[in-house]
């Protein structure tokens, strides 16, 4: 992968601290001066030691680190989890002379299994302003992979700004605030309220619309911060920039799925509004057997007409007036033979595969993301601890 530098008033600290192997498992970024924040996060019953601080740190939407545990999820761990996430970000502050508040801390991997404190330690324990001499960004993406198979990473420009985004997710993805673990660097200027409110449009047609496998993380943490040293830019233009680098990593999440060989791109357009058009989308996307007919290159419509006829509270879908398509290939209501389907196998075998279904009942669209199901999945799951 091409090296992207993180933007101007960011370094990182990036180290293997021993949570499971020898790979990297640790990172801070860290901006020079504090930077305006905002932060999504997963509303799981669940959600993690980490989410519930970072949540708290970016209340009022002024962030000047990050740091990231993989390999350990730091969920379901209890009153020592809490002090533990507590002492790590307490440990970085120190360091970098900023308030423990200003600080968000993220972790993923195995639940319930607390911190190994003693390696931990051990490694705060040589931290200095020194230790952050890390400029790369694909350093900080593969610090925070777990079973991804490769370092997830997009920027984008925007006036003299840059845009950085780092992404890691490939299981146990069905958002239900944002995704996996996502961070966002910029070195342009906007305020607090204003980034936040341009986050969550961007999160919501991009990671918010992606989905692996229909289980929600306990860990998701969506988080963008603007250290404002490139100056002020047009807001359109930064949430235009920000979508790019969001909808490219969302991509690379889906298309890496644990096990996955094709990237599926569903869009559902004339539907009543963009609530019904995504729920058809995710209802496509995450049906077992639309997934695995992709994967079978098997061009299988009924299996799409099937998922949409599980939305039965939409009581105005109609069955006489719904277009499916496998690509630009109309395959229902016109019935192709049998060996005009059998063409479209080849077209199923490609990357990247949409299936393009029109509602007929009104002007909304929405397009979501997934990706097919493998025996893989289900050897990387079943072994996942063991």
């Amino acid at each position: 992968m091409t090296d992207v530098q993180l933007p101007r008033g960011f370094r990182a600290h990036v180290a293997n601290i021993g949570i499971k192997d020898d790979s990297r498992d640790f990172v801070v970024v860290a901006s020079e001066v504090p930077a305006a924040a905002a932060g999504m996060y997963t509303r799981s019953r669940f959600a993690g030691c980490s989410v519930r601080q970072s949540r708290e740190a970016t209340t009022n939407n002024v962030l000047s680190a990050v740091a990231v545990i993989s390999k350990n999820s730091n969920v379901a761990t209890g009153p020592e989890g809490e002090a533990n996430a507590r002492e790590v970000t307490q440990a970085v502050a120190d360091v970098l002379n900023i308030p423990q508040t200003d600080i968000g801390i993220a972790s993923t991997g195995v639940i319930g299994r607390q911190y190994p404190m003693d390696k931990v330690r051990a490694h705060l324990a040589t931290l200095s302003t020194d230790s952050f001499n890390e400029t790369s960004a694909v350093a900080v993406a593969e610090a925070i992979m777990t079973t991804d198979t490769h370092a997830k990473v997009a920027s984008a420009k925007v006036g003299d700004a840059t845009i950085v985004g780092v992404a890691k997710g490939v299981g146990m993805i069905e958002p239900d605030m944002a995704t996996m673990l996502t961070f966002f660097f910029t070195d342009a200027e906007i305020g607090g309220n204003d980034l936040e409110a341009v986050f969550r449009r961007v999160v919501a047609t991009t990671f918010n619309a992606v989905s692996i496998d229909t289980d929600t993380s306990t860990s998701d943490t969506a988080i963008v911060q603007a250290n404002g040293l490139a100056g002020p830019v047009d807001h359109d233009e930064f949430e235009a920039a920000l979508h790019e680098v969001s909808l490219g990593l969302t991509k690379m999440i889906a298309s890496d799925g644990e096990g996955a060989e094709t990237l599926i791109e569903v869009l559902v357009d004339s539907a009543r509004d963009t609530d019904q058009a995504k729920r058809v989308a995710k209802a496509i996307v995450n049906s077992p057997l639309v997934k695995t007919a992709v994967h079978g290159s098997d061009p299988n419509w009924g299996r799409v007409a099937m998922a949409i006829g599980k939305c039965s509270d939409d009581l105005d879908i109609d069955e006489d007036i719904v277009v499916i398509r496998f690509g630009s290939t109309e395959v229902y209501p016109t019935l192709l033979a049998d060996d005009e389907l059998e063409g479209l196998s080849s077209y199923l075998d490609h990357d990247e595969v949409l299936i393009h279904v029109s509602l007929n009942i009104g002007d909304a669209a929405f397009t979501v993301y997934g990706c097919d199901l493998t025996d893989g999945y289900v050897r990387i799951n079943a072994d996942y601890t063991t």
